[in-house]
């Protein structure tokens, strides 16, 4: 089996409870946050829509510089509704769908950086670049379900029933 088809059935698992998730978030609660130092919900939930696309990058460009010395910065969301979260998951997960299918297995050990003004934060296999932004969703995915039971939303179920579905 290709890495592509063992990734793309993961992904979409991952991306349906991801947008299970991002539906609930009312757009009243985008400011609210559980510590001064936590990012809020709206951080969160821009921040999960957009990670999407890392895999396209991860998996179709040759490196990423957030902040190229005098290029064009890459440009981070913040969407203030819940609709345009969920329109900007849903281009990014279909954009990383067909990245992952054209994945090649012989390109997934080739080096991938993200860098900020030429300076790497890190290089890693795209195969690890790839899993680690499936990871990062799912790590802020948490964040975004803890901040719904915090604020008495119903958190969804996704690995089976939820304390709210149960």
């Amino acid at each position: 089996m290709s890495y592509a088809a063992i990734l793309l059935s993961d992904f979409e698992h991952e991306m349906a409870n991801t947008r299970k998730v991002l539906e609930r978030i009312p757009d009243d609660k985008f400011e609210w946050r559980a510590h001064p130092k936590s990012q809020t919900i709206g951080w969160n939930a821009n921040h999960v829509a957009d990670l999407v696309n890392w895999l396209v990058c991860g998996l179709t460009k040759p490196s990423l510089d957030i902040a190229p010395v005098g290029g064009e910065p890459y440009v981070f969301p913040k969407f203030t509704s819940g609709r345009e979260i969920l329109d900007l998951f849903d281009r990014n997960v279909a954009a990383a769908r067909s990245a992952i299918a054209e994945a090649k297995d012989e390109d997934m050990n080739i080096p991938w950086t993200v860098s900020r003004a030429g300076t790497p934060f890190f290089t890693l296999p795209r195969s690890a670049v790839a899993r680690s932004a499936l990871n990062h969703v799912m790590h802020h995915r948490a964040h975004l379900c803890v901040y719904l039971r915090l604020n008495d939303i119903p958190v969804p179920g996704m690995y089976g029933p939820s304390g709210d579905e149960s």
